[in-house]
């Protein structure tokens, strides 16, 4: 399965998005804002969603988090480089 769609599923699954399929979400297309229009409770449900699926660990860096979680595929690269086999 490729991960990006894998990421997509668990966004609409942790967060609860009705009406939203992983077709829905662009890869590209920022989380927040204007984009899917997340907040920041979103980010700590997907965080925690994410360290549960994947193992990963999230930065204490605001500013790295905010880069990791810009989009589908900056969430997909972060996972990639930091997934502990």
């Amino acid at each position: 399965m490729d991960l990006q769609e894998d990421i997509k599923k668990l966004i609409i699954s942790s967060l609860e998005l009705e009406d939203i399929t992983p077709s829905d979400i662009e890869d590209d297309a920022p989380l927040f804002n204007e984009g899917l229009g997340l907040d920041s409770i979103d980010a700590l449900e997907l965080g925690m969603a994410l360290k549960r699926k994947y193992g990963v660990q999230l930065s204490s860096d605001k500013e790295l988090n905010k880069k990791y979680f810009y989009s589908v595929k900056t969430l997909a690269e972060f996972v990639k480089e930091n997934t502990v086999e």
